[in-house]
């Protein structure tokens, strides 16, 4: 087994690899955030075009339907029930506007949800929240080293963690 950065686990890796690492690591968070929120604003678009197009075909259905649906309403009425014409265009028209309220509605429900949606604040709150944790954050102090220890030491030390 071996750790992301390929060197073995449970060996000493160097400073250089761990910072290498960590940033390795941050910058993936910050990718992966980045397209979280690409993904969360696209389906508020989504929602949003979605409450767009019903509000769009209330109005085109109120709007192209009247004169067919109320003539063939008005007249369907008047032969069945027998009531003055006037009265049956009347009703007619009340069942075009039922139709384009039901639709109407159908677009609130939509903006709304659109409007509720607050994937990108989630995500811009996450990456301040790492923000402020990395910016707490302080190395550990090293030890300092014996001052009997000599170059040899040192340079052991450094054959033995590259």
């Amino acid at each position: 087994m071996s750790a992301p950065d390929g060197s073995p686990v449970g060996a000493e890796r160097s400073i250089g690899q761990l910072f290498a690492s960590a940033t390795a690591d941050m910058s993936a968070l910050v990718h992966d955030e980045i397209a979280l929120a690409k993904a969360q604003l696209k389906q508020d678009v989504k929602r949003g075009a979605t409450s767009g197009g019903a509000f769009t075909l209330a109005g085109a259905v109120l709007l192209f339907s009247l004169p067919m649906l109320n003539f063939a309403l008005a007249y369907g009425i008047r032969t069945w029930s027998g009531w003055n014409l006037a009265v049956c265009f009347l009703l007619s028209f009340a069942a075009n506007v039922l139709v384009a309220v039901g639709l109407a509605l159908i677009g609130v429900a939509f903006a709304k949800k659109a409007k509720k949606g607050k994937g990108p604040q989630k995500v811009a709150s996450s990456v301040k929240e790492t923000a402020g944790v990395l910016q707490k954050a302080k190395p550990h102090p090293r030890p300092e080293l014996p001052r009997d220890r000599g170059p040899a030491a040192v340079e052991a030390v450094a054959r033995s963690s590259s």
